[in-house]
């Protein structure tokens, strides 16, 4: 009876190790890849929600692709932000489990199905040389899952402060800050109508910030859960104050690119520049080193 029992307690204890050495990523890994697969099905969706939504609320009011916030009033846009906040849990509780670097790329799932959704939906046609983005993203994402590092272990909200505050990271955060109000005030009344780069820049340097906060507050919430309350620090509810600031101005500006460009257009290039500001910020902040450099 006692080899038994010592034998299934070695069965147990070498269960995540199994998971580990036959799919060569950690059980934690694991976790946060599921839940990013499934948020990416929810964003993705919610994508072609939102822009029937929004063209819905445009045929009756102001656009918002030139200002206007009548689709706060339409129940369909509510729908499709529904979806997108499960999504977005689903993605929060994903950089809980895993680096930024393996999570924000999976998002490539997302562009499959708004781009097929469009098509079928939004009657919006993608191109060869759409297609042939889509593709090269989704090679792009799955090298990057494949190659993607462990992370340090993070034992305290502190501990992700004080990454935060070193110097390269906030001199990256300046940077964002800067270029992005120089596009909300200079270049968006310009030339956010006909350049959908103006408004997608906003929405992917903002994001970049985002995604730090909310792994730090998703990494505050994991140790408070397992008993290690970080509730009590306020770097936690400042990281929640940024988290909000973020989601809102992303919400403002990616509203804006969906009623003005087609959601073909805009997925991709958002995905793109969104998780290739995410990798760079992650580099900085949590000092991962990725293919060798």
């Amino acid at each position: 009876m006692a080899a038994e029992t010592s034998t299934s307690a070695a069965a147990g204890s070498g269960g995540g190790s199994w998971v580990e050495s036959y799919t060569g990523m950690s059980t934690d890994n694991i976790k946060g890849l599921v839940l990013a697969l499934s948020s990416s099905v929810f964003i993705g969706t919610s994508f072609i929600v939102k822009k029937k939504g929004l063209r819905k609320a445009g045929a009756s009011g102001v656009r918002a692709g030139v200002g206007g916030y009548s689709y706060l009033y339409e129940p369909l846009w509510w729908a499709g932000m529904i979806t997108m906040i499960v999504g977005e849990v689903a993605n929060f509780a994903a950089y809980a489990f895993a680096p930024a670097i393996l999570v924000t790329p999976l998002g490539a799932l997302s562009i499959i199905i708004s781009a097929v959704l469009a098509d079928i939906m939004l009657k919006e046609k993608l191109h060869i040389f759409g297609i042939l983005g889509c593709v090269l993203c989704v090679v792009g994402s799955t090298t990057i899952v494949l190659h993607a590092p462990q992370e340090r272990e993070i034992e305290s909200v502190a501990e992700v402060w004080d990454l935060a505050t070193e110097p390269a990271f906030i001199f990256y955060a300046i940077i964002v800050l800067a270029a992005t109000f120089v596009l909300i005030f200079r270049y968006i009344p310009q030339y956010g109508q006909t350049h959908i780069m103006v408004y997608i820049g906003v929405c992917s340097l903002v994001g970049s910030l985002s995604v730090m906060s909310v792994k730090a507050l998703g990494i505050a919430l994991k140790l408070t859960f397992s008993g290690i309350n970080q509730l009590i620090y306020p770097q936690t509810w400042l990281f929640a104050i940024i988290v909000v600031a973020c989601i809102l101005t992303q919400m403002n500006y990616l509203n804006k690119a969906l009623d003005t460009f087609n959601t073909a257009v805009v997925s991709p290039i958002y995905y793109t520049m969104f998780t290739s500001l995410t990798i760079l910020a992650s580099v900085i902040m949590f000092k991962v080193t990725y293919l060798g450099f």
